[in-house]
């Protein structure tokens, strides 16, 4: 989406080939971005001069983030798209962006996908989002390019901020406020010093500069094997080039909690982005732990996972303030809980969370991960501490964002 916005051609290294990925790029190649790949593992992307009326529904398939940013991207430009998806992402509410898009004079129908927008010349606005969303947040600001004026997004708490960086990265005039000194990974208070809403702004912008990029390692997917390694007795995992931007790094707040052993190194900026090796450790005595306020947005993917995490915690774990995630790809506290129950745990739920006790000695079950890829890999987690099989239904979904999971599951197991 970034190179399709560029002045000139892109590259990209180590590009992730999962669902959502190849339905991104398919749906920009709709729209007029060319592609050449230069290897397994290098493609560079070529912007139109112009964005194509595109002949047949833009299809995001499972993905909630193609669907939102790219409807941002549209509804500056003098097109009419439809933008559509599978079962699950017909669910998902738009209405959060359709609401600013409005605002900002574009024309969106529906509230669930499919979503009908025909773009044009927007004007900035300032709009408060009444949730922390990084996907509403950019989608407002991807507009704002295109928009006259300005364009500010203020937020309960702090996004994740991809994209802020990213345009900066480019050349966007782009100002942070409230949280705008969040730019060293290395900074573990930053989220814990301002009481300001945190807002960012972006200016329209008619240039745009391509860019060379090599894609860390992302910290969602690499959360199941961070915790796989704080709950199997002397294991030790060292994540490399990891992706450690701040906005993100909130499972690393957990693993402190419960007094797991991490540490980082080697630092570097990949196009703005903080990038370091990380090293985790096992630890015989697991203390619980608490997610709740602006902790939330820097972890909502990781909270499958950390649920597993805590039935091996000495104590009740508490998740509150995520009522997120009973509207993503699944109702995950649901999915989660009830999974948790059939394999012994001691789970409580909440509108919008759950309590777990631990620590527990899990059981295999035979576990329906509802196609929602990230229940079935924190599933496939849990099965390695679990006595006896555990055998997961709907975990072909995994392909979406973790094509290669099982793979590299299998490669760091010792049997």
């Amino acid at each position: 989406m970034f190179a399709a916005i560029a002045h000139g051609s892109s590259v990209v290294r180590h590009p992730l080939r999962g669902e959502d990925c190849e339905s991104t790029l398919r749906c920009m190649n709709q729209l007029g971005l060319s592609y050449e790949w230069l290897g397994a593992d290098e493609v560079r992307l070529t912007p139109p001069e112009q964005w194509s009326q595109p002949y047949d529904v833009l299809d995001c398939g499972n993905s909630g983030t193609t669907i939102r940013l790219l409807s941002g991207l549209i509804a500056s430009r003098p097109i009419e798209c439809t933008l559509a998806g599978d079962a699950s992402l017909s669910k998902r509410p738009m209405k959060r962006i359709g609401v600013p898009l409005r605002l900002m004079g574009a024309v969106v129908e529906g509230d669930t996908p499919p979503l009908r927008i025909k773009g044009g010349k927007l004007h900035g606005i300032h709009y408060e989002s009444p949730v922390a969303s990084a996907q509403v947040k950019s989608c407002c600001l991807l507009a704002g390019l295109g928009a006259s004026g300005s364009t500010t997004v203020t937020e309960p708490s702090l996004s994740r901020d991809h994209t802020e960086r990213m345009l900066r990265a480019m050349g966007a005039h782009l100002i942070r406020s409230g949280d705008e000194h969040v730019n060293d990974a290395s900074d573990s208070n930053v989220h814990h010093r301002s009481h300001m809403r945190p807002s960012v702004t972006v200016h329209q912008t008619s240039r745009l500069n391509p860019f060379e990029f090599s894609v860390p390692a992302d910290i969602s997917s690499a959360a199941f094997f961070i915790v796989a390694a704080a709950i199997l007795p002397q294991s030790r995992l060292l994540l490399r080039d990891l992706n450690v931007n701040p906005t993100r790094t909130g499972i690393f707040d957990v693993l402190e909690q419960c007094r797991i052993p991490f540490e980082f190194g080697e630092y570097r900026s990949e196009l703005g982005e903080p990038v370091a090796d990380v090293s985790i450790g096992w630890t015989s005595s697991l203390q619980p732990f608490t997610i709740e306020g602006s902790l939330v947005p820097r972890l909502i993917d990781e909270i499958p996972v950390l649920a597993v995490l805590a039935t091996q915690c000495d104590g009740v774990s508490v998740i509150r303030d995520a009522g997120e995630m009973r509207i993503k790809e699944s109702d995950r506290i649901e999915l989660m809980a009830s999974g948790l129950r059939r394999m012994g745990a001691q789970v409580e739920t909440f509108e919008d969370g759950m309590a777990i006790s631990g620590p527990t000695a899990l059981k295999g079950d035979r576990i329906d991960a509802c196609l929602d890829h990230r229940i079935a890999m924190a599933f496939a987690i849990a099965g390695l501490v679990a006595d006896g099989a555990t055998t997961i239904d709907g975990a072909e979904a995994i392909v979406t964002s973790y094509p290669n999971f099982e793979t590299d599951l299998m490669e760091l197991s010792v049997v």
